[in-house]
């Protein structure tokens, strides 16, 4: 049996989970998120207990069945306190602003700004100028952002100049030798 597709789920307080039709659906006091459930995989509520179990003991089966555990837990963490995303902002004069929590604006040392536009659900906090914070209830919407803003700008390998997440260590290169 799975390791992580047996460990069960606890639903705390406010959460309701509702499964109907092969979808289920996650309510919270934040957000309210569904996801398809893939076929042989059925979720059973005990209390504030949700399991999750499989039909067969095929490959297919064994492999969704772990996957489809984390993704449902995923997302009650998501609906309760949501899921966080930070970056920083390495280089002169490269910085962040926002005006408007849905839109960051970001100079990257290109010749014009660049604006990004969250999807639905996904706030921006800039708390100083060279930081980004992410936040939404989805947590792969909020890496997916978060990565997108990265790819603007990678962090380069000679003087680590771009866009990286909180704490990532980016590898050194040494320059030119001198002759």
């Amino acid at each position: 049996m799975s390791r992580i597709g047996r460990n069960p789920i606890t639903v705390p307080a406010g959460v309701t989970i509702e499964v109907a039709n092969g979808v289920v659906t996650v309510k919270g006091p934040n957000a309210t998120m569904s996801r398809n459930l893939p076929e042989g995989i059925t979720l059973a509520q005990d209390g504030d207990v949700l399991t999750v179990d499989r039909s067969s003991e095929e490959t297919s089966q064994k492999s969704l069945h772990g996957l489809t555990r984390t993704l449902v837990s995923n997302m009650v963490v998501g609906v309760t306190t949501g899921w966080v995303k930070e970056l920083e902002i390495i280089g002169v004069g490269y910085r962040a602003a926002t005006s408007n929590p849905a839109v960051l604006d970001l100079a990257l040392g290109f010749s014009h700004p660049v604006k990004y536009n969250a999807p639905a659900g996904v706030t921006f906090e800039v708390p100083s100028p060279t930081r980004v914070i992410i936040k939404g209830p989805d947590k792969e919407v909020v890496g997916q952002v978060a990565a997108s803003i990265r790819k603007i700008r990678k962090p380069e390998p000679y003087k680590g100049k771009g866009v990286r997440y909180l704490g990532e260590k980016v590898a050194r290169k040494a320059g030119k030798a001198a002759k």
